[in-house]
């Protein structure tokens, strides 16, 4: 979902505002390419240098109305003409790897519900000075959406029953909706970084 126009950021398309050099939308791409079989790209009139950077790096493209995240959605995955599950993710969450993206769909390959949603829980985001603008009380515990769902293609225009799948994890905590927000995502991205070159 890269349809956004990211006005509380105020950096343009927010997809494509850098960090580290490379496009928000850039990460989630490349932790998604290992796991599934497409990748579709759903932008709207509000990000077109959006639209161009998927052309131009070989991704499926759907323009969708803009009427609203679930709207844009449906309509992504109808004119996509996927039956099967499909994982529906922001283009803002810089931090998910690779591996997250296989944990989720092998708890999802486990469960008998048609789909599941990822969420983190509320003292994680108090523990990073952040206010998220969701939070469910789930079975007494507070928990907020990760922006990562896996649905049913066939039956995306309907409420489905879904796991709630909650992960105390910083890289589905932060999604880039603030200047501060890249800040601590171009922290951890670098301490990752020298933290890797250190092991070489």
């Amino acid at each position: 979902m890269a349809g956004g126009r990211g006005t509380r950021l105020g950096m343009g398309e927010k997809p494509m505002v850098r960090l580290t050099g490379k496009p928000l939308i850039d990460y989630v791409v490349s932790a998604l390419r290992p796991s599934v079989e497409r990748i579709i790209v759903a932008t709207t009139s509000a990000t077109p240098e959006t639209r161009g950077w998927s052309l131009e790096m070989g991704l499926e493209v759907v323009d969708t109305s803009g009427s609203g995240y679930i709207p844009d959605m449906v309509e992504a995955v109808e004119r996509s003409g996927i039956s099967g599950p499909v994982i529906v993710i922001m283009a803002d969450l810089p931090l998910i790897t690779e591996g997250i993206i296989r944990e989720v769909i092998g708890v999802y390959e486990s469960r008998p519900e048609p789909a599941l949603s990822v969420h983190t829980p509320l003292g994680l985001h108090s523990s990073l000075g952040r206010r998220p603008d969701v939070i469910f009380n789930y079975m007494g515990q507070l928990i907020v959406p990760a922006g990562v769902n896996i649905l049913m293609g066939s039956r995306i225009s309907e409420e489905q029953e879904d796991f709630h799948l909650i992960m105390s994890r910083i890289e589905l905590a932060i999604n880039i909706n603030t200047p501060e927000d890249l800040m601590i995502c171009e922290s951890i991205i670098k301490r990752r970084m020298e933290s890797q070159g250190g092991m070489d």
